[in-house]
């Protein structure tokens, strides 16, 4: 969607494609611009400017190569291309197919017009990017407003999965190929879980024939209230061109493939080109307003593609069809060699082409058994093996051959050409079940151990062969992708395999039975040391977790309750932005208290028991009382005053002492705030709307809530709405009560022996040396004030920060952290036993990703830098720490400093900390019905400070200029605001020595040379020091110039 609505090109490319191919075909497009990750871009190696997506696609964090100077604004017509999809080409080169802005939009309108897809569906992400299916899935979806379900990587091909998100995303709407339908109707069947299919509106078929053996199984899902369509189209027509509505009822030996979409023409001519009468098998010419641009750089395959009739173009689709006398079109299949397997369309000629390459005379590939590519190879001097690792590096997986028969000569009929009807069958090469390079006496080696030969069992049962050689490639005796598929499945049934413990591309790259049962053998004895899933203790009771305690024990120790009840307050201010919404405030009441009622923790108390131990309990938010109330609603209607501050009103709000009782399970209150509006215009319906620029203001306690949880609260908030407050709530989720159970029970051996092995020989006792100007008092308490810096830096050189990131391989919040700490170690006049407290979103299992609650680590980094080490080492050193502390992350707070004999209160290291906040769109915007709300920002939270010493990074990559800002928050009672302001400037000094190769007082590139070199002097300041003159006064002795230039120094860098 980013690149259309930019005005440019969208070109998708497989990541599975051979290295060599994808670089042909980039070249082919004339590509400006590579989207990669971590996987893809190698591929394209100084080769392509590229866009490196890694962090964003895992870490939520972008990052980017790309100068954008060399990238152009352009602004597309209807007519401009919106996409290339390459297809198979019969001249062996890929054929890159345009498609307008023109004909994408009104095909999906097509589609919307003839009943099958609308507003209301909820569409299942299913296509592969060599589809253009995948285009509409997503683009086309969110274009008519019904909503996209992304599936996780190799989704598609586990049928367990993709039934449960069939199930719990409610999709409505699949549109895919005949195979995958098939594959997973079998699975859904034979595990009954038909309760998979109960919210499906629409079934669409299309890219194959849809045969009677997929209607029957259909009909054994006894599946309700979904209409089966079969669509038939090309890519050059864009998407489908025709469709039919099955009647499961009637049963039937073909499927019609029906009549064309609305604004779609087909016409049936002869060799002649002549009109056919009903009934009478001709070839198929389609029209209408999703008939492409033509074949980029190929006009000569365009005027062979496209035939002007009547004085409208039409696409040769090269289709034999006839129609019978209810107007509907059956297909009748092919004269030509282009073939569809699997819903991918194949030209023959591409895979002869290839072959021809190699040192074979003639070739010969066919499609065999609708699911085999055989391709008859004429040479004496080349095995099959040789042929395979040939096209694999030259052609995509799905048309790389299954079988090569090698022939000393190929049969040839009268006119001397290759005599396809007598070529050898190729069912008798595959009933030796050996490749064909094994002799007759060629040893079958037969299974070693158990795992073996069950692997082995299950291979000659889906293969329906005898006696395989544990060491045949599937490909080279009768499999493809769809049966690796199939056994893929009945390995994690068969050996009890966890979901995802087995890699799909592992047992492609490695297709034997020894391998697989090697893979098998690993993966069985891997899971044995893994826990197993966390699932509902029902409990409504329950030690509080570690970050509660962390949370309540530092509020009632360095806090007052009663100054600072909000010091850990997360406040949310939304505005509605748009002009027509009409937003119930009952609803949004309601909903609110469906959301406390699926996510208990938002009506949790936490106390301290009889034991002096922290314990949580959950309320029931459906019975309020005097004592209990568990969440607050209010609405504020303000006042038609000039003189009214609406800011003041926010921050009496978020300050009031009595916003949350922990006691009493109270962290949550909502206020609805309304603006003015004149008595006339309000009526009772008015009464209970919310119009443009009325507020929703949200605070919530940090002891039930983390920054993780902002996107799902509002996710959930908003279908709480929408679903008139019906949100499903399931008795077996897990809670955050369930969590802080079972955090307690893990094995944290290894986990304390890292961290004490880091924290070995620090002196804890060492303050960091900053540039205070008032020292700490000896209370605990905090005022909680903040002094504040503010950084915003331009867009060159935040892109020069996150280019660096990316060649270093390191994310953003790493690159980060190793500038923080070359910057403390300057400021401390060079300590070098560095430790700050970083903050860690801690989410470790997969079952507390849609989990509300208070999950953040707070985790000493201990970094022990050389002042000789360039700032590229410091970068590597600190990668290394991070990826070390992952895996240890859970360990809390609290067991580290015991290890080491501390308490939390008055640590110095503690002190010091830093952050990085990716700022997503789903945090700042959310939609209710026809309502969007837009995230207002709020300076009463930001001028708030838990600790003395902060540096927090935020990067919002939605904003066009300064999406990287850092912000200092330092304790007033500490720093003034010019020291911290100050502070701010020398590091912002420091950041553009590091990311840019030159700036007014360095002249070389900081991160190739010593730390130790970096300044921390400003511009005006080192100017100044160059125009101080020094002269001899006849009193003055040699040491006095050295003690007043010693003391200018110092002063400048705001030392003492």
């Amino acid at each position: 969607m980013a690149i259309e609505m930019s005005g440019g090109v969208y070109c998708p490319l497989s990541p599975r494609d051979p290295q060599y191919r994808l670089h042909v075909l980039m070249k082919e497009i004339e590509c400006r611009l590579v989207l990669v990750h971590y996987l893809t871009e190698t591929k394209f190696i100084n080769n392509f400017v590229s866009l490196n997506l890694d962090s964003a696609l895992i870490n939520s964090e972008d990052e980017s190569h790309v100068n954008f100077d060399r990238i152009s604004r352009v602004l597309a017509t209807e007519y401009s291309i919106a996409y290339i999809i390459h297809t198979s080409g019969s001249t062996g080169k890929p054929k890159a197919l345009q498609a307008s802005h023109r004909n994408f939009s009104n095909s999906i309108y097509s589609l919307v017009h003839s009943y099958t897809f609308n507003e209301n569906d909820t569409v299942g992400q299913i296509a592969r990017c060599s589809f253009d299916n995948h285009i509409q899935e997503i683009l086309g979806t969110l274009m008519i407003g019904a909503t996209t379900v992304m599936l996780r990587p190799r989704g598609t091909t586990h049928w367990e999965y993709l039934s449960s998100v069939l199930e719990k995303k409610q999709i409505t709407y699949m549109h895919t190929v005949p195979n995958l339908l098939y594959s997973l109707f079998a699975y859904i069947v034979k595990s009954k879980k038909q309760e998979a299919l109960q919210y499906l509106r629409s079934l669409c078929s299309v890219g194959e024939p849809f045969n009677v053996k997929l209607l029957d199984l259909i009909k054994t899902s006894a599946i309700r209230k979904c209409r089966i369509w079969n669509f038939y189209g090309q890519t050059e027509i864009t998407i489908a061109s025709t469709f039919h509505l099955v009647d499961v009822a009637v049963d039937k030996k073909r499927i019609e493939i029906g009549v064309p979409l609305p604004n779609y023409q087909c016409i049936i001519q002869d060799e002649f080109s002549q009109s056919v009468v009903l009934g009478q098998e001709g070839y198929l010419f389609t029209g209408g307003v999703g008939v492409f641009a033509g074949y980029l750089g190929r006009d000569d395959l365009t005027s062979k593609a496209l035939v002007d009739i009547d004085g409208e173009m039409f696409y040769r689709t090269g289709d034999l069809v006839k129609m019978d006398n209810k107007g509907l079109l059956h297909y009748q299949g092919r004269k030509d060699h282009q073939i569809k397997l699997h819903g991918q369309r194949i030209e023959l000629g591409e895979i002869e082409r290839c072959l021809l390459n190699t040192s074979v005379s003639a070739c010969v590939a066919i499609k065999w058994d609708d699911d085999h590519l055989i391709a008859y190879v004429q040479s004496s001097h080349i095995d099959e093996e040789q042929l395979r690792k040939h096209c694999q590096s030259h052609l995509p997986h799905h048309m790389v051959p299954s079988l090569f028969i090698v022939l000393d000569k190929l049969p040839l009929n009268a006119n001397g050409k290759i005599d396809r009807k007598h070529l050898p069958p190729p069912s008798s090469h595959f009933s030796h079940s050996l490749p064909l390079n094994y002799t007759n006496n060629s040893e079958i080696k037969t299974p070693h151990d158990e795992i073996e030969s069950a692997v082995h069992t299950l291979w000659c049962d889906i293969l329906q062969q005898n006696n395989i050689s544990i060491d045949a490639n599937i490909f080279t005796i009768g499999g493809h992708s769809l049966l690796l598929m199939q056994l893929y499945h009945r390995y994690q049934t068969t050996f009890h395999l966890e979901t995802n413990s087995l890699s799909m591309r592992d047992l492609f790259q490695y297709p034997t039975i020894r391998e697989h049962a090697r893979f098998i053998f690993r993966t069985i004895n891997t899971s044995k040391y893994l826990q197993g899933c966390w699932s509902s203790l029902h409990l409504i009771q329950a030690p509080a977790s570690f970050a509660q305690e962390r949370i309540f024990l530092d509020e009632q120790i360095r806090f007052s309750s009663k100054t600072n009840n909000t010091i850990y307050a997360i406040p949310l201010l939304y505005r509605v932005s748009s002009a027509n919404s009409h937003i119930s405030i009952t609803r949004l009441h309601h909903a609110l208290q469906i959301l406390v009622t699926k996510h208990s923790i938002l009506g949790t108390a936490l106390h301290i028991d009889d034991n002096g131990t922290i314990s949580q309990h959950c309320f029931n938010v459906n019975i309020i009382s005097d004592d209990i109330k568990p969440y607050g609603f209010s609405i504020i209607n303000l006042h038609h005053d000039k003189d009214h501050d609406i800011q003041q009103t926010i921050n009496e709000i978020i300050n009031h002492c009595e916003l949350f009782d922990l006691r009493k399970g109270r962290v949550i209150h909502c206020h609805i705030i309304r603006q003015s509006r004149p008595n006339e215009y309000l009526s009772s319906k008015d009464d209970d709307q919310l119009t443009k620029d009325d507020l929703i203001l949200f605070n919530i306690h940090h002891s039930a809530f983390d920054g993780a949880s902002i996107s799902i609260f509002l996710r959930d908030f908003s279908l709480a709405y929408e679903t008139d407050c019906s949100l499903p709530l399931d008795d077996e989720a897990l809670q955050y009560t369930d969590y802080s159970v079972y955090e307690r029970q893990m094995d944290m051996t290894l986990s304390s022996d890292f961290w004490q092995s880091q924290l070995h020989g620090y002196n804890f006792e060492c303050r960091l040396s900053l540039p205070t100007d008032r020292k700490r008092s000896s209370s605990d308490q905090r005022s909680g004030l903040a002094s504040i810096a503010q950084i915003s830096f331009g867009e060159d050189i935040s892109t020069a920060f996150l280019n660096y990131a990316s060649a270093q391989k390191v994310t953003p919040f790493q690159l980060g952290l190793a500038t923080f700490y070359a910057f403390l170690f300057k400021i401390s006049h060079g300590q070098s036993d560095l430790c700050v407290t970083c903050l860690n979103a801690n989410r470790y299992k997969s079952e507390l990703q849609n989990i509300i609650g208070m999950f953040v680590a707070t985790l000493p980094y201990r970094i022990q830098l050389d002042s000789n080490w360039s700032f590229d080492e410091l970068v590597k050193h600190v990668r290394e720490k991070c990826f070390s502390v992952l895996g240890h992350s859970h360990y809390p707070l609290q067991y580290i400093l015991a290890d080491s004999h501390l308490n939390q209160s008055n640590h110095h290291f503690l002190e010091t900390v830093f952050d990085f906040i990716t700022i997503s769109y789903d945090m700042d915007h959310f939609s209710l019905n026809d309502g969007t709300f837009e995230k207002v920002p709020l300076e009463q939270s930001v001028n708030l400070a838990k600790f003395d010493f902060m540096l927090r990074f935020i990067y919002n990559p939605a904003l066009d200029d300064g999406r990287l800002s850092c912000r200092f928050t330092c304790s007033h009672d500490l720093y003034d605001k010019s020291t911290v302001e100050k502070i701010g400037q020398r590091f912002q000094h420091l950041f553009f020595q590091l990311f840019f190769s030159k700036s007014s007082a360095v002249e070389i590139d900081q991160s190739i040379t010593s730390i130790n070199k970096l300044l921390l002097i400003l511009p005006e300041e080192y100017e100044e020091m160059r125009g101080t003159l020094f002269h001899r006064l006849p009193s003055i002795f040699n040491e006095g110039m050295f003690i007043h230039f010693s003391a200018c120094f110092l002063h400048i860098l705001g030392g003492s």
